[in-house]
C-alpha cells in the first residue's frame, strides 16, 4: 500500500490517478489537510493537518509499504516572509524528517522523495548540464530547505534501513500547470509580440507532468533505485524560442517572436526591477539524465512534442 503526501496538488494530484488505475498496488492513501471533493475510486485520505515537525503520521502510515513525499512548502517568487529560510525549513526539513522518521518505525521500506534540481544550482553553462553526482550548491531558501531535508533523509536511511529515493526535477509542465510556464501559453494565445526571437543558444531540461509520474512509479517498483539520487527530464533540451515556437503548435496559435539583443533584454529587465526574468529566459539550465536510464532503463514515455500538446489541452486562456 501506498502513501501519498501533497496528494491534491499538480503532481501528487496526477500520481495518485496513475496509481489508482495500476493493479500492481493494493491500495492508496492520501494524507491531505481537508477532505477533498473528489478522489479516484479506492483512494482513502486521511486527514493529517500540516506538514510540521509536530505532526502525527500514525494514521495514514497504517498498512503502508512505501510513501510518495510530494508535500512541501513550494518556491515561493517575491516571497514577503521576514525569515524566508525559516519557513521553508520548517515544512521541508523539519515536517520531511518527522514523516520519514515516523515512516521507518511503522515499517515503511521505501520513502520516494520529490525534491528539486535546485539543490544543484540555479544556472549551468552550456554543454555541462548538472548530474546527480554533482556537489550541491543551492542558492535560494527552497533549494537550501530541500537539500537539507536531502541530507536528513540519508540519514535516517543509514539509521534506519529505510530505503531512501530522491528525484530532483527542473520545471515540470502539463495539464493545469501554474506560474510562469501558464504565463507563456498566454502570450503565445493571445498573441503578444514577444522579443525572444533571439535567445536561440541557452538551453533548459523541462519534465512533463506524465514523465515525472512514470518515473516514481518505477521508483516505487525498480530495486535498483533504493538510496539513489536521479535527475529526470524530457531527454531533450530546448532554447527559450524553441520552447516558444512549439508551444504556438501545441496551441495552435503561432509565437509571435521578434528579435531583441539579450544586452537590451537584461536592460529592460533591471528597470522592471525583475532580474530573475531574465535570468529564466536567457541562462541555461541543463540535466544529465543518463544515470537514470542506465540505471532503471527508464526511457521518457512522453516526448516534449506530445508533453506539450497534453498541456496545451488542460489550458484555459
Amino acid at each position: 500500500m501506498i502513501l501519498v503526501t501533497g496528494a491534491t496538488g499538480f503532481v501528487g494530484g496526477a500520481l495518485v490517478r496513475q496509481l489508482a488505475a495500476d493493479p500492481s498496488f493494493n491500495g492508496v492513501v492520501v494524507a491531505v489537510r481537508r477532505k477533498p471533493e473528489a478522489l479516484p475510486q479506492g483512494i482513502r485520505p486521511v486527514s493529517v493537518g500540516d506538514l510540521l515537525l509536530t505532526t502525527d503520521w500514525s494514521a495514514a502510515l497504517q498498512g503502508i509499504d512505501a510513501v510518495v513525499h510530494c508535500a512541501a512548502r513550494v518556491h515561493v517568487m517575491n516571497d514577503k516572509s521576514s525569515d524566508p529560510l525559516a519557513e521553508y525549513r520548517r515544512a521541508n526539513v523539519e515536517g520531511t524528517a518527522n514523516l520519514a522518521r515516523q515512516a521507518a518505525a511503522a515499517g515503511v521500506r521505501r520513502f520516494v522523495f520529490l525534491s528539486s534540481i535546485k539543490v544543484n544550482g540555479e544556472f549551468t553553462d552550456i554543454g555541462r548540464p548538472f548530474t546527480a553526482n554533482d556537489v550541491p550548491a543551492p542558492e535560494d531558501p527552497y533549494g537550501i530547505s530541500k537539500h537539507e531535508a536531502e541530507q536528513l533523509l540519508r540519514q535516517i536511511a543509514t539509521e534506519t534501513g529505510m530505503a531512501v529515493v530522491i528525484i530532483r526535477p527542473p520545471l515540470v509542465y502539463g495539464p493545469g500547470v501554474k506560474a510562469n510556464f501558464e504565463s507563456m501559453m498566454r502570450w503565445v494565445v493571445r498573441g503578444v509580440p514577444l522579443p525572444l526571437g533571439a535567445l536561440i543558444g541557452s538551453r533548459r531540461s523541462l519534465v512533463a507532468l506524465d514523465n515525472l509520474v512514470d518515473l516514481i512509479v518505477t521508483c516505487l517498483k525498480h530495486p535498483a533505485a533504493a538510496n539513489q539520487t536521479l535527475l529526470v527530464s524530457d531527454g531533450e533540451d530546448l532554447s527559450t524560442a524553441d520552447l516558444l515556437k512549439r508551444m504556438g503548435m501545441a496551441l495552435g496559435r503561432p509565437a509571435r517572436l521578434f528579435y531583441m539583443p539579450s544586452a537590451l533584454l537584461k536592460l529592460g529587465a533591471t528597470a522592471l526591477n525583475k532580474p530573475g526574468i531574465y535570468l529564466r529566459l536567457c541562462k541555461s539550465l541543463q540535466l544529465d539524465i543518463t544515470k537514470t536510464r542506465q540505471l532503471l532503463g527508464w526511457i521518457p514515455p512522453v516526448s516534449v512534442d506530445e508533453g506539450l500538446r497534453r498541456a496545451a489541452e488542460g489550458f484555459s486562456p
